[in-house]
């Protein structure tokens, strides 16, 4: 990785930070990964307390949808103010939130406090999300900024993924007060990190023109270009294919394959080492491939994959063989989630916060509908999940294919 990115060209001297340097880089990582981490990590804990709460499993599973809550209305909250009073300061109040709100949910002495205490964590953890995204777009577009969500994806991407794994291990040693306090502690992390590396990247002009301008028309502005819809879409239900795997790989690897806990870490850490792999190696490509190919080809692979899965999954195909499609779907997922995240802020870069925003929004809102469809005939089939993931491939493909189009027109 070098030390810069993209250094920008004099005409955007007025910026008061102008390059991604590898800090800055790591930093943005970090805060994409805070909100994923904070969602997975304590779901194996779930149990332990339900018990310690003297709750239900409604109750506690209240405590997760409260978050998902949080960071969807964070991201379209912060969004927004960012373009407006610029990056830095909306990022410090959302990460020191996020703080606050740690201490209060690992203290928590019942569900209550619990729920209305993740809800707060939520909604300053969002502020790191969609800052990022819009502190990468301020400073590169094209294929620069697809080589940086590239790179940043490696870390945040791939969050959602080992998190669950992580959670396995330490729900033990630590119990489920003490994977909250590993939370408080990456959100600390983070809030040093903003203060310490993070310099502000809007321009005060742009900050006075959107400060100038309706929010609602600032959002119809974004919501009415077709490119970034598409673009956007196609990111959404992308990730929407990855967290119906993760919420079914349970039911699949351990009930139907056979495996062992372990044994289910260990084939989910493969499945997560080819998504940070290939993340890589596209952040690589994009010096000398098209950015919207380089999406044509992950989604083509995860179409193709998709209905073999599906295949497998409806013909009585052996329990083993559909971990072979789901490798390839999610190793995949590294060639789309960085460069269709670039297109989509490329294309609406004068309101990147709130395009920002949407795109987080609908990332998160995707995943908490996907996510309890796939068990709906129980854990002892994968229809469910095949079917899940052909629709949401299947839109990711279409719109991605509408977006290229409207792109190209607009030339």
């Amino acid at each position: 990785m070098s030390a810069t990115l993209n250094p920008q060209n004099s005409a955007d001297a007025a910026t008061p930070h102008r390059e991604i340097t590898t800090p800055l880089l790591l930093v943005l990582a970090l805060l994409s990964a805070v909100a994923p981490f904070a969602t997975d990590l304590y779901l194996p804990a779930f149990p332990e307390m339900t018990g310690d709460l003297h709750t239900s499993a409604t109750a506690v599973q209240l405590t997760l949808t409260a978050f998902l809550l949080g960071v969807t209305l964070g991201q379209l909250v912060f969004g927004p103010l960012s373009d407006r009073f610029g990056r830095v300061k909306p990022l410090l109040a959302g990460a020191a939130l996020c703080v606050a709100a740690g201490v209060v949910a690992a203290l928590a002495p019942n569900v209550g406090i619990l729920v209305a205490a993740r809800f707060a964590q939520g909604l300053g953890g969002a502020a790191g999300m969609v800052i990022g995204r819009a502190i990468i777009s301020d400073l590169s577009t094209g294929k620069r900024a697809a080589q940086a969500f590239s790179l940043m994806m490696i870390v945040g991407g791939v969050a959602p993924v080992i998190a669950p794994m992580v959670g396995g291990f330490l729900v033990g040693p630590i119990g489920w007060r003490g994977i909250l306090v590993v939370v408080l502690a990456i959100s600390v992390v983070m809030l040093i990190a903003v203060a310490g590396v993070v310099r502000e990247t809007l321009p005060r002009e742009k900050r006075d023109a959107h400060a100038a301008e309706d929010d609602a028309q600032s959002a119809w502005t974004t919501l009415r270009n077709p490119a970034f819809l598409g673009y956007c879409c196609a990111f959404g239900f992308a990730f929407a294919t990855m967290m119906a795997y993760i919420a079914a790989s349970p039911f699949v690897y351990q009930d139907m394959i056979g495996l062992s806990s372990g044994g289910y870490g260990i084939a989910f850490g493969i499945n997560a080492f080819a998504l940070m792999v290939v993340s890589a190696v596209s952040a690589k490509l994009v010096a000398s491939h098209a950015v919207e190919s380089l999406v044509a080809v992950g989604l083509s692979i995860i179409g193709v994959a998709t209905i073999a899965f599906a295949v497998l999954a409806f013909t009585g195909a052996p329990a083993w063989s559909l971990a072979a499609p789901l490798f390839v779907i999610v190793g995949a997922l590294g060639l789309v989630f960085g460069n269709a995240t670039a297109l989509a802020m490329s294309a609406v870069s004068s309101h990147a916060g709130g395009a920002s925003a949407i795109i987080g929004a609908l990332q998160f809102g995707l995943a908490a509908i996907v996510s309890p469809l796939v068990s709906i005939k129980g854990e002892d089939t994968a229809g469910p999940l095949a079917v899940v993931m052909l629709c949401t491939a299947a839109i990711a493909v279409a719109t991605f294919l509408f977006a290229r189009h409207s792109d190209r027109s607009d030339r």
